[in-house]
């Protein structure tokens, strides 16, 4: 089985790589075909919500949702690529998770995963999938489903 195509980055050097939203979109496609040819099945790319919310990749992988975020680098000198999702960023793809399933209407178990993406000049991209990387079980990212909480019983 090919696991990913045979494309090289359209690009000769660091000094002529297109702008970052070009290199997104085309790490978001290397990442789309890397994780197909793994078996996930692609629902939706660029999933939005709102004004500030995107989840890049939203895949299912047998019973699981599956929630990517794609990180590319073309210089690995400031180390993983993947070390840009901070407490904010995961809280929006927790936010962008649960807006997904109100729209599905119904729980399923959610997964969230990081596929980095090395653009290096004039050659194949290197692609690592890092499953699972964090839960969706932050309490203050879920919907309030009722605005006046019940006190605590004693």
């Amino acid at each position: 089985m090919r696991l990913l195509h045979r494309w090289r980055c359209p690009w000769n050097s660091e000094e002529t790589a297109p702008d970052k939203r070009y290199r997104g979109a085309y790490a978001e496609l290397v990442a789309a075909s890397f994780l197909r040819a793994h078996g996930l099945r692609i629902l939706r790319r660029n999933f939005r919500w709102g004004r500030r919310g995107e989840l890049d990749i939203v895949a299912r992988d047998a019973d699981y949702l599956v929630i990517c975020e794609v990180k590319s680098t073309i210089s690995p000198q400031f180390g993983a690529p993947s070390r840009a999702i901070n407490h904010s960023k995961r809280r929006l793809l927790r936010i962008g998770a649960w807006n997904w399933l109100s729209l599905l209407g119904r729980r399923v178990p959610v997964r969230f995963d990081v596929v980095e993406v090395y653009l290096a000049p004039s050659s194949t991209p290197r692609v690592e999938w890092r499953q699972n990387v964090f839960p969706l079980r932050a309490a203050e990212d879920a919907p309030r489903t009722d605005r006046n909480p019940s006190p605590l019983r004693v």
